[in-house]
């Protein structure tokens, strides 16, 4: 156990070395920061935090670093989410707020986030284990070619152009569109991919061969918005900080280009008091992130299902502005989803 004095000067041995980048030594806290006591007694403090493995010498100097244990208490006890600037919330609000459907609306919230942590931005796709089919648009684009919408419940829109055998009518198309909304509308993904597995009796006999190219891609989209998947913004941001790692960045890059493994963390990860969840360091060596510290928070899809957004980055990172602006974009999220 440390003393809450001990526990100040933690606190500040991470904020001055996440600003710096240079280890923190007795000296530099009494100069910067009003403790009222002496350097001697600031460097029993920063014995004990070694004792606990708080902090380590990274080299034979007198300063001292934060240790991925140090950084834990930090974010546990510690770290005071400060308010995003009113600057920021409007940036927030003004570059979201301009999204017109699912997919942009989560592209550009993982480079707005990117914007304001100068980390990797990454988020995840709704789970659309509970997403209903809301409607299927067939849009002729001239000749034998026609564009295939599918829109869920969700907002989630997906497109894909379909050269059909023969060239259908405008009336011969709107029929098959409503056939298939009958058919479909309102089930789950599973449940519409069951319906679309063949065009027999969703279509007369002489459009059955027409209207298999249109199910068979119908199924395509469906399965493509059953699974889960990430999309991801400022990878660049960890070039820029590749002198916290050890070694090369690349094991970083592979490892986050893994969706699978990062999805498998992101369910792992539990959230703090504040609504955000941080693994940092060797808490994330199991996924090949070992040097990385992740920070997630949910935001709810309009099927009220809950999916998380978050950035990742060194563990040399300023944990309270990331866990606000992770906080800040999640849950304005939720809402304009919801307001959709």
């Amino acid at each position: 156990m440390v003393s809450d004095r001990s526990l100040e000067v933690l606190r500040v041995i991470v904020q001055d070395y996440v600003a710096s980048r240079e280890p923190v030594g007795s000296k530099t806290i009494v100069d910067r920061h009003s403790f009222g006591v002496s350097a001697a007694t600031i460097r029993n403090d920063m014995a004990l935090l070694e004792e606990e493995e708080l902090i380590v010498a990274p080299h034979t100097s007198s300063g001292r670093i934060p240790t991925d244990k140090g950084y834990r208490v930090f974010v546990d006890h510690l770290a005071d989410l400060r308010p995003l600037s009113a600057a920021a919330r409007g940036a927030i609000e003004t570059f979201l707020g301009e999204s017109a459907d699912l997919d942009e609306v989560l592209a550009r919230s993982v480079r707005l986030l990117s914007q304001l942590t100068h980390q990797v931005a990454l988020v995840q796709y709704p789970s659309l284990s509970r997403a209903r089919v809301r409607h299927i648009e067939l849009v002729p684009l001239g000749g034998t070619r026609i564009l295939s919408v599918l829109i869920t419940d969700s907002g989630r829109v997906e497109q894909r152009v379909i050269e059909l055998p023969r060239a259908l009518d405008e009336q011969q198309l709107g029929d098959v569109r409503a056939r298939l909304n009958s058919a479909v509308s309102g089930l789950s993904m599973s449940e519409a991919a069951t319906a679309l597995s063949g065009p027999e009796g969703l279509v007369p006999r002489d459009l059955e061969d027409v209207v298999g190219p249109i199910t068979a891609t119908l199924g395509d989209q469906i399965g493509a918005n059953r699974h889960d998947k990430l999309v991801m913004a400022g990878a660049a941001n960890l070039v820029r900080t590749e002198n916290d790692f050890t070694g090369s960045i690349y094991p970083v890059l592979e490892a986050i280009e893994e969706q699978v493994v990062l999805l498998r963390l992101f369910g792992e990860m539990a959230t703090d008091q504040h609504g955000v969840s941080v693994s940092i360091g060797r808490e994330n060596a199991p996924f090949g992130l070992g040097e990385t510290s992740v920070l997630t928070s949910g935001y709810t899809s309009p099927g009220g299902d809950l999916a998380r957004l978050g950035v990742l980055g060194p563990t040399r990172m300023d944990y309270s502005n990331n866990m606000a602006a992770v906080r800040a974009v999640a849950r304005y999220l939720s809402r304009l989803l919801g307001e959709n």
